[in-house]
């Protein structure tokens, strides 16, 4: 009998056994590196992987969930360590074997064959497995049933003269109790016999009361054991596993039909082929996913063919509007679907590659695509999140061409055709702001790459030009109409020439509300009203032209918001914009000369920065701040140079904050490039700093400190206290970058530009300077960098020539 028992537990050491002991081991190691491997985890409730530091207390991105569970007082799971590593999915792999091991305890459909698989024995019927579910908690329920197994065969042959005399086998009482499958436990082994739980248990059942050989009760155990498992590993969850149908195809194979049904003219085969793939969230993932069973995404990699998705989107373009149509009855019977049974994130898959397809440019597909936004908008905010980090990853062509088809979309639903081809605007009314919150998603994926996949100029929409653009800006500013919709909200679709508009208008509205306060004052002093009232007046004599318009502008400093005008000392005129022009130009002259040592000029940029040695009066960088700020407020395009991160500070923040401690004009970790502009080859000799694979301290000998040259003159800054005395090795030379970009970019130059920048906000303090990128606002200031020829062209009026005489080509 005990050799009977031996063979009984070498028939339960299956592969598939071996293959489980083996992932358990795999379990624990990986349980031991956990952290080592921190800094890219999966979530447990969202099931997205993300890079993340290595704080053991880190809340995901997407859903808000603790990864590491121990905050909250519960254990760790081990499935976060396992597919941070990047290693295969040890828990997932675990369920298919599970389900495959215990198929016939828990369902009572036969198994059927998965097309194009090689697993036979999968069955789509199998129960979902908790991504919680402990590796190492199972392996040791599965060796309690071996240690039960094990003291039953020492009972066996103890009494194996009483059992084999015994021929007659006791009667299998069945339970057809209802009790849950799931959650069933299992009874001891008594006698070397099971006693089954339920009639459908176990296939093949041949009734009760007949005799069951040795290898019957092999397998009963078997089956028991891999019960134990699976029962371990579901966690109460009675929600089935999604099942995908075997929708494999390559893109090799689907060229050729395309090249099949190109020549002849049929594209019967292709109108099935688009309506069944996108018929269902399902069978589109099932088409385009890498791996159909993956359960979760990861924020770098959506986990699509490529390939294949591109390929299937790009041939629909040049086939007839029957396809076109079959693909769109597809696409709405998807989203038709209620609650369908999907492995988490494949609904925000789904979407991201519908959303590619060209057939959305045609007007006739509207009605669907708007469809298609608005579930795209009800994802939640995680889904937004991933669909920013996956939105980058496609390639700048495709990029640019969803962004153009939306902007599209937009524009002909905000000024219809007259052909009344689309719905009524009372019942489509929400296609607008639906649209133009996807492009804000896609303007945020496109903020987030670096380099950006395309310039921000490419979300301008031009035709938003001829709206009721100040209707729309107090749309935005009346308070307590948080529901109401405003293109204001979305900056970024509104062009330099709408937002100049709103900038003006809202300067003009002030200039009228200061002249009106002024007229009134006069008026309750009992004092006659005199036209000047309405105007910022500056009267300077051109041999004190800084002093004369810094007194001007302090004792003026109320009317700041008027209309400027500009009168020279003993020269009488009529200032129609040529004096204030003048004025600017040489005010700005006699500021920046170098004597002044309130800016240093450099010359392989042609541009200005503020000087390090805080030379110069306070007064006169507020100045310059103003002189920008009515500028700008009076449409007047100044000759003043100033690096990027120059505008990029006087938007930090964009609106003067009521409480005097806090900082402004600090812009928040700057980079090289930040200072590439200012000094490229200090820049340079920074950057290869960092790359440098030899000892720093002993071949560059550096400390931190700073040394540069002004006027001539070269100074020396320490970067941190004693900083004379501390080496830059290889372990703080990234601590000294940032520390260098921080002292040239912010520190050393704090007063001076916060008097500048309270300067500029004293005029040009607006809302409206909210919706201004630092780039907006260069060119608010400078003009544009570019010259564009052929618009030049198109607004030129020809006197004495014409377009094609000799002289003007």
């Amino acid at each position: 009998m005990a050799t009977d028992w031996e063979a009984m537990r070498q028939g339960l050491r299956t592969p598939n056994t071996q293959r489980l002991q083996r992932l358990a081991a795999i379990s624990d190691l990986m349980d031991s590196l956990h952290g080592a491997l921190s800094g890219v985890r999966t979530c447990p409730e969202c099931k997205v992987t993300a890079h993340l530091g290595n704080d053991s207390r880190q809340v995901c991105p997407y859903c808000g969930a603790f990864y590491n569970s121990s905050a909250h007082g519960t254990s760790v799971p081990s499935t976060a360590a396992l597919q941070s590593s990047g290693l295969p999915d040890i828990v997932s792999g675990l369920g298919n074997y599970v389900n495959r091991f215990g198929n016939f305890i828990f369902h009572d459909r036969a198994p059927q064959r998965r097309r194009g698989s090689m697993d036979s024995n999968f069955s789509p019927a199998v129960a979902h497995v908790d991504s919680n579910a402990s590796l190492v908690q199972a392996h040791r329920r599965r060796q309690q049933v071996r240690n039960l197994i094990e003291k039953e065969g020492r009972k066996e042959e103890r009494t194996s003269s009483d059992s084999e005399a015994n021929t007659e086998t006791p009667t299998h009482r069945v339970n057809n109790s209802n009790s849950d499958p799931d959650t069933a436990s299992f009874p001891p082994i008594n006698s070397g016999r099971l006693t089954a739980t339920s009639s459908r248990s176990i296939p093949g059942l041949r009734g009760q009361g007949q005799s069951r050989p040795g290898s019957v009760r092999a397998r009963v155990a078997r089956s028991a054991e891999r019960a134990v498992s699976s029962t371990s590993s579901l966690r109460d969850k009675d929600v089935l596993r999604p099942n995908y149908p075997a929708l494999t195809i390559k893109r090799e194979t689907f060229l050729e039909e395309v090249k099949k049904a190109s020549e002849t003219k049929q594209y019967g085969d292709m109108k099935k082929f688009y309506f069944e793939t996108f018929e269902s969230y399902a069978n589109i993932c099932a088409t385009f996913k890498r791996n159909p069973d993956l359960d979760g995404a990861q924020s770098d990699d959506h986990g699509l063919k490529t390939e294949l998705m591109y390929s299937v989107n790009d041939s629909i373009r040049e086939m007839p509007s029957v396809v076109h149509k079959s693909f769109l009855k597809g696409v709405i019977n998807s989203m038709l679907q209620e609650n369908p049974s999907l492995f988490s994130k494949d609904k925000v898959r789904a979407l991201f590659i519908i959303l590619q397809n060209p057939v959305f440019l045609t007007q006739s597909s509207y009605t669907v695509l708007a469809h298609v936004l608005r579930s795209i908008i009800e994802l939640e905010n995680g889904d937004h999140q991933l669909l920013v980090c996956w939105f980058r990853t496609l390639e700048v062509a495709r990029f640019r061409f969803i962004v153009s088809f939306i902007t599209q979309f937009l524009t002909v639903r905000q000024f219809p055709p007259l052909d009344r081809s689309l719905p009524p605007l009372n019942k489509s009314r929400w296609w607008i702001p639906t649209a133009t919150r996807v492009l804000a998603i896609l303007y945020a994926s496109n903020s987030a790459a670096q380099p950006p996949l395309i310039s921000y100029t490419e979300f301008y929409n031009d035709a938003l030009d001829h709206l009721d653009l100040i209707q729309e800006y107090r749309s935005w500013q009346m308070p307590g109409r948080f529901d109401t919709f405003s293109y204001c909200q979305y900056p970024f679709m509104l062009s330099i020439v709408a937002k100049r508009h709103i900038l003006t208008k809202d300067a003009e509205q002030q200039m009228i509300l200061t002249a009106r306060r002024s007229l009134v004052a006069k008026v309750s002093r009992h004092q006659p009203p005199q036209i000047d009232i309405f105007f910022l007046n500056i009267n300077v004599r051109r041999n004190h032209l800084v002093e004369d318009s810094l007194n001007e502008i302090t004792a003026k400093k109320m009317d700041l918001k008027k209309k400027l005008k500009v009168t020279f000392e003993g020269e009488p005129g009529l200032d129609m914009g040529g004096l204030t022009k003048e004025w600017f130009i040489l005010l700005i002259k006699q500021i920046f000369k170098p004597e002044n040592k309130m800016f240093v000029y450099h010359p392989s940029k042609r541009l200005y920065w503020f000087s390090l040695g805080q030379q110069g009066n306070q007064r006169h960088y507020n100045l310059i701040g103003v002189l920008m700020g009515i500028a700008v407020y009076n449409s007047i395009i100044l000759d003043i140079h100033f690096p990027s991160i120059c505008y990029k500070k006087l938007l930090s923040p964009p609106v003067v904050p009521t409480m005097q401690a806090v900082p402004v004009g600090i812009a928040s970790n700057p980079t090289l490039d930040d200072f590439r502009e200012i000094m490229p080859e200090v820049s340079h000799g920074l950057s290869e700093l960092l790359k440098y694979e030899g000892d720093v301290e002993e071949d560059m000998c550096l400390t931190f400190q700073v040394s540069l040259e002004e006027y001539g003159e070269p100074r020396t800054f320490n970067l941190k206290e004693n900083g004379e005395k501390i080496s830059v090795t290889n372990e703080n030379r990234q601590e000294f970058v940032s520390l260098y970009l921080d002292w040239i970019l912010n520190t050393a130059i704090y007063e001076q530009f916060q008097a500048f920048y309270l300067g500029f906000h004293t005029v040009c303090a607006s809302n409206a300077l909210i919706m201004l990128r630092p780039e907006e606002v260069e060119m608010l200031v400078c003009g544009s960098p570019t010259i564009d020829l052929d618009e030049l062209r198109k607004v030129t009026e020809y006197d004495g020539y014409s377009r094609d005489s000799p002289t003007i080509k």
